[in-house]
């Protein structure tokens, strides 16, 4: 019973970002207007530092 204890609070604290930096999460949104009219753009992201990922919309 201990051993399933132990490898479950292992796994709580890998699983909450205890083992590296959290990812910190990023927005961004945007409004232009020029000759052709209005347009406008959004994007979403993550970044811990070392590794990002995001999406532009």
């Amino acid at each position: 019973m201990k051993r399933i204890a132990l490898i479950l609070t292992v796994a709580a604290v890998a699983a909450c970002g205890a083992d590296g930096p959290p990812m910190t999460p990023s927005a961004n949104v945007g409004l232009n207007v020029g000759s052709n009219g209005v347009s406008t753009g959004a994007s979403l992201g993550a970044s811990n530092g070392t590794f990002s990922i995001g999406v532009g919309l």
